[in-house]
């Protein structure tokens, strides 16, 4: 494994780096106040003006690997500007159209949808002018299991009729969120794996409400994680992803991509907030000396520092081998890494809270609203139970492929 970039990758870091530190840092304070001055879900004109300079300094669209709408990088190049923006998790993605779920959502109708999906929806998401949420994880069944789904997505003539209940439907606050890719049943008495479809379902359907906004520990984003209901709704059969049946695959299509993506961003956070710990204990002064001199704040920055470290090689070894051997044949990384990249994010960001104290908790400092948005990573795309099972299913089924267990010795 050879983890070394192209110069035009090396490049792509300090240009971004630099961004980062001429634009989107100073933003943050602007950003925070202009939402608490105007609508909650209304972007604030600063991350316009951001989007702005990042696409005329070609940092537009990273995330795709296709170079027709950006510069066409591997999941490997794209893994530490990826890292570099979840330094600034609110506004640094989307400020180089690079933030989930349109991430996901370009992708799905880059790779399945028609040319005049394409057209309609993917080309206005790729220019950052609108922005899409995904339904797939439902109220009322445990949708932890991506199979279990009570939305129907029900044939009439030359339409689908959409009726369910959808939560978490992240951006769908957004007046800019114009799209819903929709994840339902429409064929309940198939085989398993083939029940479910994906469709396009325009937020100004009648029959689709945003019925109310969810919080993430007290926080409330800007774009949002609201319940969108879905009472016979209904769209063209157009308007179907693929075609009938392929819901699930779509599904796995879609969420391994993204998984990364989430994972490179959560180096990010945890290195903001080590950053954050170690300058706040070299300044502070408790017991007449620097917090650092203490034992154990330095445990907590070694340890931090080990744990980024290592949670870094996997999403680089994740990375490489979704390159080299494609995403099937990455899938037990992939969950790997969506569980330790999770849990990573948590644990530094906790030490950090820890370091601050009071402060650490308030929102003078970007540490509780990190902490909150690392911990809902661990259920975001599937909960870490999920993912453990799929590392174990699939190391257990390579064992197999070893033959019998070696018999015990006498006497063992």
């Amino acid at each position: 494994m050879d983890f070394a970039h192209a110069e035009r990758a090396l490049a792509l870091q300090e240009q971004l780096t630099r961004f980062m530190d001429e634009h989107v840092y100073p933003a943050e304070p602007v950003y925070a106040r202009q939402r608490r001055e105007g609508d909650p879900h209304v972007v604030p004109a600063v991350v316009e003006e951001l989007k702005a300079v990042a696409r005329s300094q070609g940092l537009w669209n990273l995330f795709l690997p296709d170079d027709t709408h950006g510069p066409g990088l591997t999941n490997l190049e794209y893994a530490p500007l990826a890292e570099i923006t979840g330094r600034s998790i609110e506004i640094a993605p989307e400020a180089i159209n690079c933030a989930a779920p349109d991430t996901g959502n370009m992708e799905v109708l880059a790779m399945f949808g028609t040319p005049e999906q394409q057209e309609r929806w993917l080309q206005p998401l790729l220019e950052g002018e609108i922005r899409s949420c995904f339904g797939m994880t439902e109220p009322d069944v445990a949708s932890s299991d991506a199979t279990n789904m009570a939305t129907t997505i029900v044939p009439d003539g030359d339409e689908y009729v959409i009726n369910g209940s959808k939560w978490w439907s992240s951006g769908a606050m957004d007046p800019r969120c114009e799209i819903a890719i929709v994840m339902g049943l429409t064929n309940p008495d198939g085989p398993r794996y083939a029940q479910h479809s994906m469709i396009l379902v325009p937020l100004d359907t009648p029959g689709v409400k945003v019925e109310r906004d969810l919080s993430v520990f007290g926080y409330h984003d800007q774009h949002g994680h609201p319940e969108v209901s879905y009472t016979d709704a209904r769209v063209p059969k157009d308007n179907i992803i693929g075609q009938e049946g392929m819901g699930f695959a779509i599904a796995q299509a879609r969420l391994g991509p993204g998984r990364i993506h989430h994972c490179m961003r959560a180096i990010g956070m945890s290195e903001r907030a080590l950053e954050l710990m170690v300058d706040r204990v070299r300044h502070r002064v408790a017991f007449g000396r620097p917090l650092a001199a203490q034992g154990v704040v330095r445990e907590w920055i070694a340890e931090s520092r080990i744990e980024i470290e290592q949670a870094r090689l996997l999403v680089l070894k994740t990375a490489w081998m979704m390159d080299t051997v494609g995403n099937k044949h990455a899938q037990k990384e992939i969950a790997a890494i969506k569980v330790i990249a999770a849990r990573l994010a948590c644990r530094v960001t906790d030490r950090a809270i820890q370091a601050f104290g009071g402060a650490g908790v308030s929102g003078d400092f970007p540490l509780a609203a990190l902490y909150a948005g690392a911990r809902a990573l661990r259920l975001a795309d599937g909960p870490d139970e999920v993912h453990l099972r799929a590392v174990a299913r699939l190391e257990l089924a390579g064992r197999e492929a070893f033959g019998p267990p070696i018999p015990a010795r006498d006497g063992d």
